[in-house]
């Protein structure tokens, strides 16, 4: 289940790659937006104010995500992005760190460049850091006992699961597109006693946290706070730098 409030303690970092995204979609006055994996309409809101002329809409799979961006004034809708299909408006597609989640994402772009009207814009960021020590480590523990049985049928996400700049580049080209894409490494500044594990929590973890009773996510959480303070070392100053890669594409129809 995910959580809006435990989502948005990070809220000011995880909006950095959205704001860079945005600032490369060049639409001047679309119809219609929509934020697909909206979360709490914290970033749909901006959307609004950067074109207060469009119909600007929400989707997300999480009742709890949808409720938080309706108390905001959002149009969200609960929905599943693979089963989204464009209005005849829609001008501009946004999916910030979202399609990491959508099996077949790469499909579903070519499918959405189709639908779209030229001139209309198709613009994501997806994580890059499958492959990072705070991915291993959730993998890692995992596969111990006494966690190992409940979490036994983990879709577990590799590096593969999203691709490098120069394969959306070349897809979306195919489909004719132009492209711009590029990627970005991050280094966020965090603290508290556990911040990295404070910050997968909201993100990472939540499939695991659905699998686990209160108890073996207590257990969980402390079989690999260990590991994550080990890969990513506090300073003396009590700062923890965490690198963290992202995706970004931003494809105008042709």
């Amino acid at each position: 289940m995910w959580e809006p409030d435990v989502y948005l303690a990070f809220a000011d970092h995880r909006a950095r790659p959205f704001f860079d995204l945005l600032a490369r979609v060049g639409a001047e006055q679309p119809r219609g937006v929509v934020d697909l994996g909206c979360g709490p309409g914290n970033l749909t809101e901006v959307l609004s104010r950067r074109w207060p002329g469009a119909h600007v809409q929400g989707l997300d799979a999480s009742p709890e995500m949808v409720d938080a961006a309706r108390g905001r004034g959002v149009d969200a809708r609960i929905g599943d992005i693979a089963d989204w299909v464009p209005e005849s408006d829609t001008d501009v597609v946004i999916a910030n760190a979202a399609l990491q989640w959508v099996p077949g994402h790469r499909d579903l772009l070519t499918r959405w460049a189709r639908q779209l009207e030229p001139g209309a814009r198709i613009a994501f960021q997806v994580p890059g850091n499958f492959d990072a020590p705070s991915h291993a480590a959730i993998r890692e523990v995992a596969r111990r006992e006494p966690f190992a049985a409940a979490l036994a049928d983990m879709p577990w996400r590799d590096a593969d699961v999203v691709g490098t700049p120069v394969e959306y580049a070349g897809l979306l080209t195919d489909a004719d597109c132009t492209v711009d894409a590029w990627e970005s490494t991050y280094v966020h500044e965090l603290r508290g006693e556990t911040p990295v594990l404070d910050w997968i929590t909201g993100t990472a973890l939540t499939q695991v946290r659905e699998r686990l009773t209160d108890d073996g996510w207590h257990r969980y959480r402390h079989a690999i706070a260990p590991l994550l303070a080990q890969a990513y070392p506090a300073r003396a100053d009590g700062i923890t730098f965490f690198p963290f890669r992202r995706i970004f594409v931003v494809a105008r129809i042709e």
